[in-house]
């Protein structure tokens, strides 16, 4: 299994940076703002722009964790179930502007769900979508980010692995691994 390092620890702090500084730029003063990250991975990479978001501009904004397990389109079509995380989205998002946030934009699936899940919870006056990497040319469903750290050419047979601090990792790294069949 051939691993190419896309990023270490260093460029993903200067790339939180540089999407903290963007959301500053659209959001001004972050009235009526709020961050949901998807279980299971984007929490950690929401938990760090909030943070960042923070440092930069002494706005805290709310945050919440959004479980998509149930709202998959491939839920009831696996051997074993899936094992769902738990949601926590302490506040109303009805007419506020959210900042949904994952690690990695693939099929696009996944943030597919998200909104689908998210909607239980009001319907928001708009919804953008901030992914550290995005897989260029790997889409299902016809959904882009709007804040990119990194996009990636990439292929079926590769993966990207994120791998955090949080996570339990010594260093953070992001990966393109070759699967072998």
């Amino acid at each position: 299994m051939a691993k190419l390092r896309l990023l270490n620890g260093k460029l993903i702090d200067i790339i939180i940076s540089r999407l903290s500084k963007q959301l500053i730029e659209n959001h001004g003063e972050f009235s009526d703002s709020v961050i949901l990250g998807l279980q299971p991975k984007g929490i950690f990479l929401a938990e760090r722009i909030k943070s960042r978001l923070l440092e930069l501009s002494g706005v805290e904004l709310p945050i919440g964790y959004i479980d998509t397990t149930f709202y998959r389109d491939d839920f009831r079509r696996r051997d074993s179930p899936l094992t769902p995380n738990s949601t926590n989205v302490p506040f109303i998002i009805e007419d506020k502007k959210v900042i949904l946030i994952d690690d990695v934009l693939y099929t696009g699936r996944s943030v597919r769900a998200a909104i689908s899940a998210m909607l239980a919870f009001g319907r928001p006056r708009k919804v953008e979508l901030l992914t550290l990497i995005d897989r260029k040319y790997s889409r299902d469903l016809p959904i882009e980010a709007n804040y990119v750290g990194k996009t990636v050419n990439s292929i079926q047979s590769q993966r990207v692995i994120v791998e955090l601090g949080e996570q339990g990792f010594e260093e953070d790294n992001i990966w393109l691994v070759n699967q072998v069949k």
